[in-house]
């Protein structure tokens, strides 16, 4: 069993440090817009804070994402949308669980739903 993370001595509550952390991580943004994001919610800090978060918990954070074992209780939703690329319309199908995280995705120049519902069954595998 590996041991709770501590907020010891952190001046910002764990909620905070945990977003933070998440938005660095998840999606592809840089320390200074992580900064940015939480300054536009009222959160001042700086990114160098951003940054020691990020190389104290984020590898915390990812194991115990990683441990996650799949649930019965698991939502996942598969969705369908319509992109354009170089002029020519495709389909672009997404397995993405109840927490947000893209699974597996397809992109076909015609709208196929067999296919989509292989991919589905695949990942229930």
């Amino acid at each position: 069993m590996s041991k709770p993370i501590s907020y010891k001595r952190h001046r910002f509550p764990p909620e905070i440090i945990a977003y933070a952390v998440w938005l660095y991580f998840r999606s592809p943004l840089s320390l200074r817009l992580v900064e940015e994001m939480l300054l536009e919610r009222g959160i001042v800090i700086s990114y160098e804070t951003v940054r020691r978060w990020a190389l104290k918990f984020g590898r915390a954070y990812a194991r115990r994402l990683r441990r996650k074992t799949p649930s019965r209780y698991d939502i996942w939703h598969l969705d369908e949308v319509v992109v354009t690329i170089s002029g020519k319309k495709h389909w672009l199908w997404r397995a993405v669980d109840q927490d947000g995280y893209v699974l597996d995705e397809i992109v076909q120049d015609r709208r196929d739903t067999k296919a989509a519902k292989r991919l589905l069954k695949r990942l229930l595998r």
